[in-house]
């Protein structure tokens, strides 16, 4: 079991929490739209679904009052995603461990053998920061990066490297919230040597580079095996978001020679992966085998380069694939594999599928990669309707018994959790559901410059009204409304952002809207 701490540690945590809150000043607080008591009630019904067998830093009984003071709240007229939402950031906080060396998110409750100091598993660090940069207290967040990189006597962790890993990109993903340049700038030796590392260890002699099945998180797939060393759209699509990241961190810290070695990594691979990964026959990203040929399977990983926005736009014909029942559309969300392949759910290993079943450490990537190509290419492969239902899927699929729960996986056909009564699985943080909601159906898009971008990927006439409000972004407080006749918090009719307490920027119809922070 995971450590339960004091009740004296638990109020310092809170008092830390709800110091930082106040810092939003009192004329900040009056002017927001929702009332953070309205959503209590969620967290009240979570907290008598379990027996609280293992408690982290802040246990259950005082989640609500870590919740009010940390996390942008949400309202919509669909009970589901609303409850989800809560039920995800309550989650989110089981696994907030205090380590000797720092906060750290877990990713089980349970102690696994395979995890490192303070049960760590590197496998959804890039979904943790993802998710944990919209945290009001960036503590939390930095302390996670700082044990990772610096908890074993000033070195990273002996199992950082584990797992394929994005952690560069999700860490200039941070900054693009929180435009904290000295965090930033403070880590780069650290990430310049963790992504030469990767170098040596994993770059084949084409350029390209390898990784087995499970070490990057997805056990035993169709195109290849737990031991088997293959060009994977994963691993080759993490290195060149890494690149990328720190392109632009090396930029902004002004090493101008810096940014353009890491700029060229970034190109070599994104040629390469056009080169030996892309699948004209199939029109997709799929992992090459030792001799470079293609394995000849559509995965799901094959969405994945768009999470980096890696591919030229010719290539979005892949999308084809995503909507299609016989694909990967299934009945419960998101199949890792094409639903037609002769040997979909034939692989699974120690019954533990990444042959065709639900993921939802994979659905949240696609969904992140789906919103990308919807904002930054010109496309017609997918549109708002789609991304709607796949997102209503995931929270549909969201639920064990009646009741919420987000655990390991799920079977494609009946939703059914396949590890649902395994205490593992429960609260499985392998994931990102906020995330999305915030920058894909609300669609507040972070960026480095003094424009707030807002897109909301919802179909105009599916929902009367949502806010998205006391939202930290560039350290203030951010009010997204959409209000289709003006009279739910009658502060006009139509689509609007509210930054400091102003409106800054408004239309009569759900669009892309831009405006100076």
């Amino acid at each position: 079991m995971i450590r339960s701490y004091t009740i004296g540690l638990c109020l310092i945590i809170l008092f830390s929490s709800c110091a930082f809150t106040q810092r939003m000043t009192a004329a900040n607080a009056n002017r927001s739209v929702l009332q953070a008591d309205s959503f209590q009630h969620f967290v009240d019904y979570f907290n008598t679904m379990e027996d609280e067998n293992i408690k982290g830093a802040i246990p259950n009984d005082s989640s609500w009052q870590w919740m009010k003071a940390n996390i942008p709240l949400f309202e919509c007229p669909q009970y589901n995603f609303e409850e989800i939402y809560y039920y995800r950031w309550w989650t989110f906080r089981k696994h907030i461990i205090k380590t000797p060396v720092g906060y750290a998110f877990t990713e089980f409750l349970v102690p696994r053998t395979y995890a490192d100091k303070y049960n760590l598993i590197a496998c959804a660090l890039g979904h943790h920061i993802y998710e944990a940069r919209w945290l009001h207290n960036q503590q939390y967040v930095k302390d996670d990066i700082h044990v990772w990189y610096r908890g074993k006597d000033g070195k990273p962790m002996s199992k950082l490297h584990s797992f394929s890993s994005w952690t560069m990109n999700a860490m200039y993903n941070l900054y693009k919230v929180n435009k904290d340049s000295a965090f930033m700038t403070d880590m780069l030796p650290d990430l310049e040597t963790d992504y030469a590392r990767w170098e040596n260890e994993k770059r084949l002699p084409n350029g390209l580079f390898w990784q087995t099945d499970v070490k990057d998180g997805m056990e035993e797939t169709i195109s290849g095996g737990r031991h088997e060393q293959n060009a994977r759209p994963t691993i080759n699509s993490y290195m060149y978001g890494n690149a990328m990241a720190l392109s632009k961190m090396e930029a902004l810290a002004g090493n101008k020679d810096k940014a353009a070695l890491y700029n060229a990594k970034a190109d070599t691979i994104k040629q390469l992966v056009n080169q030996y990964l892309w699948n004209s026959t199939d029109s997709f990203f799929e992992t090459a085998k030792k001799d470079m040929q293609s394995a000849n399977v559509r995965e799901e990983v094959g969405f994945i380069p768009w999470y980096f926005n890696m591919p030229d736009e010719k290539y979005n014909v892949a999308w084809n694939a995503l909507m299609d029942n016989k694909k990967f559309n299934a009945p419960f969300g998101i199949a890792t594999v094409e639903r037609s392949d002769s040997a979909f759910r034939t692989h699974g290993c120690c019954k533990c599928e990444w042959d065709g079943a639900v993921w939802p450490f994979a659905t949240s990537q696609t969904m992140t990669a789906m919103a990308n190509l919807m904002n930054n290419y010109h496309q017609t492969v997918v549109n708002k309707t789609d991304y709607f239902d796949l997102l209503e899927t995931y929270v549909e699929s969201q639920y064990y018994r009646g009741r919420p729960y987000i655990g390991e996986y799920l079977d494609d056909s009946t939703g059914f959790w396949l590890k649902g009564d395994a205490e593992r699985s429960r609260y499985y943080n392998h994931s990102t559901f906020n995330d999305l909601i915030i920058t894909g159906l609300v669609g507040l898009r972070p960026r480095t410059d003094d424009i707030i971008e807002v897109n909301p990927l919802i179909p105009e006439n599916t929902w009367k009204w949502f806010c998205l409000d006391k939202v930290m972004y560039h350290n203030k407080p951010v009010t997204i409304i959409w209000d289709a006749d003006g009279t739910k918090y009658n502060r006009g009719k139509g689509l609007s952002v509210w930054v400091d307490g102003k409106k800054v920027a408004f239309a009569a119809h759900m669009q892309r809207l831009e405006a100076k922070m």
